[in-house]
C-alpha cells in the first residue's frame, strides 16, 4: 500500500510540474513570432513621413497683354524661359498637403500695338513663390494624381530699361492653380508632372523719351514642369 501511495503522489506531482510549467514553455515558444512588431512599427513610422520634395525643370509660357494708360491701342508681350524649380510639401493627411514653390525667372519686355515702335521696353527678373493646397487622390497605386489651389507674392528685382530709361514694375499677389501627378518608383522616389497657371497683373511706371507712362503688364503665365520627386 506504501508504494502504491508513493507513486501515486510522485505522479500527481510530476502531473502539477508539468502544468505549471506548460505556460511558461508555450510563453518562450510564441515570444520569437512576437520579436518582428517593433521593427515593423518602426517602418510604417518612417513611411508615414509628412515631407516631400520635387525638383523640376520648368517651362514659363507668358500670356502675351497689357496696356499703358493714356495710349489707345497698346499692348505689351513678354520673353518665355525655362528654369529649375524646387517644391517643398508638407502632407497634413494622405490626402491633403501644402505645397510651397520656389523659383525665378526674368521676363523681356516688348511694347505691340499702337508700341510696337518702341521696341523692348527693359527686362525684369521675376520671384514668384506660391503656396498651394493640394487634394491627392490615394486610389490608383503607385500613379497619385493632385489638383491644387493658392495664392502667390511675386516680387519684380533687377529692373533695365532699354528703350525706358527706367522700369518699375510693383510687386504684386495673384492666384494659382494647379494639376499634376507623382509616379512613385518605390516608397521613396518617383518622377512628376505638373501645370499650373498663375493669375499674375501688375502694375508698372516707365519713362520713354522723357515722358513718363504707366500701365498694367498681364503676365498670367503658364508654369509647365517635369522632374523628380522624393518622399521622406
Amino acid at each position: 500500500m506504501t508504494t502504491v501511495r508513493t507513486a501515486s503522489t510522485r505522479a500527481l506531482v510530476a502531473t502539477a510540474t508539468l502544468m505549471l510549467l506548460a505556460p511558461a514553455v508555450s510563453a518562450a515558444d510564441l515570444a520569437p513570432l512576437m520579436e518582428p512588431a517593433p521593427e515593423a512599427a518602426t517602418e510604417a513610422v518612417a513611411a508615414a513621413s509628412p515631407w516631400q520634395i520635387r525638383v523640376r525643370g520648368l517651362g514659363v509660357i507668358t500670356n502675351d497683354s497689357g496696356s499703358v494708360n493714356g495710349v489707345a491701342g497698346s499692348d505689351l508681350s513678354y520673353s518665355d524661359s525655362v528654369i529649375p524649380e524646387l517644391d517643398i510639401t508638407y502632407y497634413l493627411t494622405d490626402n491633403i498637403a501644402a505645397e510651397l514653390i520656389l523659383g525665378t525667372t526674368y521676363a523681356n519686355i516688348y511694347g505691340e500695338g499702337a508700341l510696337a515702335s518702341v521696341g523692348k521696353v527693359g527686362k525684369t527678373w521675376v520671384l514668384p513663390p506660391t503656396l498651394t493646397l493640394q487634394y491627392h487622390f490615394t486610389d490608383f497605386g503607385a500613379f497619385k494624381p493632385y489638383v491644387g489651389a493658392g495664392v502667390n507674392y511675386t516680387m519684380f528685382y533687377s529692373q533695365d530699361g532699354d528703350a525706358a530709361t527706367s522700369l518699375d514694375v510693383k510687386n504684386s499677389f495673384g492666384t494659382a492653380l494647379q494639376i499634376g501627378a507623382d509616379y512613385m518608383v518605390n516608397e521613396h522616389w518617383g518622377v512628376n508632372f505638373d501645370v499650373k497657371k498663375l493669375f499674375l497683373k501688375a502694375d508698372f511706371d516707365a519713362t520713354i523719351n522723357g515722358t513718363d507712362y504707366s500701365g498694367k503688364a498681364k503676365l498670367d503665365p503658364w508654369l509647365i514642369g517635369a522632374g523628380v520627386t522624393y518622399r521622406f
